[in-house]
């Protein structure tokens, strides 16, 4: 570290750019760490990119249901697309200089993309519970001019709640060091490098996280619940199986994102004296690029109507399947 715990006391103006340090602690496995980083990496910008161009190119996936597919699947680039670089360039090189506006830059994508992420999900519940409870009227509830309606209204709320981040960093002319001991410029992070009060900081990143995901995850449980309480009034085990089959696939995308994220978000929460901070750290990074690795996967594997596409997509020879 360039900077000795004895200038923590000191102050200096804001600087024009920060380092980057990556895990501290785990200096010695940073090339080993990179295997599984950039797998997960390269899963998401391949798998994600795939759904998107098989999507578009066959006109009967521009249902709904596929159209929500496709907005997790580009937000699934764009946030994978925000970190994995900046954290391999830092496993690879070792600590990396960003500048001050860059970082704020990475801070707000960062953070928007994965609220955004957490918007799509509760939508994509939101769709299947009309399936299941209301298949009849589903293609009148339903369309994709309302889906595209619904992306903007959630795109909206990802910028409106997350540009506070960096305005109220920006705020700050004082910092006591300028190595943040990270991997990507997370708000917290960046705030404990701050000379002055962070209490509006502070308090404004702990409402968000209870109040978005919060919101979202009653919505999707609420969702759920309503597909439960029609599902179990069907007739016949087969419909019954059928009918959660439906939904199965996005179960599992919920829980890709949201078990790592509560893990993570608990474990910095109320686990800074138990859980050392370099696994902290790890875990931030693997809730933020494990999802976008594995929902292709999930939905490829899962979804009959994107798996044959795919197969299609890659064996034309073959013609489609009947």
């Amino acid at each position: 570290m360039t900077e000795p715990s004895l200038l923590w006391n000191t102050t200096f103006p804001r600087p024009a750019s920060f380092l980057l340090t990556g895990i501290p602690g785990l200096g010695t496995m940073h090339a080993w760490l990179s295997l599984p980083f950039s797998s997960m990496y390269l899963l998401a910008l391949l798998g994600n990119a795939i759904l998107l161009a098989v999507v578009k190119a066959d006109k009967t996936l521009h249902q709904p249901m596929f159209l929500l597919l496709a907005a997790l699947a580009a937000t699934d680039l764009g946030l994978a697309s925000s970190v994995a670089p900046g954290l391999l360039a830092i496993l690879w090189l070792g600590p990396q200089p960003v500048p001050y506006a860059a970082c704020l830059a990475q801070m707000f994508f960062v953070h928007a993309l994965t609220a955004m992420e957490s918007g799509v999900l509760l939508a994509m519940a939101c769709d299947r519970a009309v399936a299941v409870g209301k298949p009849l009227r589903y293609p009148i509830l339903i369309t994709g001019a309302r889906v595209g309606w619904v992306a903007m209204a959630l795109g909206l709320r990802a910028v409106a709640i997350v540009v506070p981040f960096p305005l109220l960093v920006a705020r700050f002319k004082h910092f006591r060091m300028r190595t943040v001991a990270h991997a990507y410029c997370e708000h917290m992070a960046v705030v404990e490098l701050v000379a002055g009060n962070t209490r509006a900081n502070n308090l404004y990143g702990l409402a968000l996280s209870l109040a978005v995901s919060g919101v979202d995850v009653m919505g999707i449980a609420g969702s759920y619940g309503l597909i439960a309480h029609t599902v179990l009034r069907l007739p016949t085990r087969e419909a019954r199986a059928k009918a959660f089959g439906t939904c199965s696939s996005h179960i599992c995308v919920i829980l890709a994102f949201y078990v790592p994220g509560l893990f993570s978000y608990l474990t910095h929460r109320f686990g800074r004296r138990t859980v050392p901070r370099p696994v902290h750290i790890l875990l931030s990074n693997i809730y933020l690029l494990l999802p976008p690795s594995l929902n292709p996967l999930i939905y490829g594997a899962r979804t009959k109507q994107i798996r044959d596409r795919i197969l299609t997509f890659f064996t034309p020879w073959k013609g489609h399947p009947g």
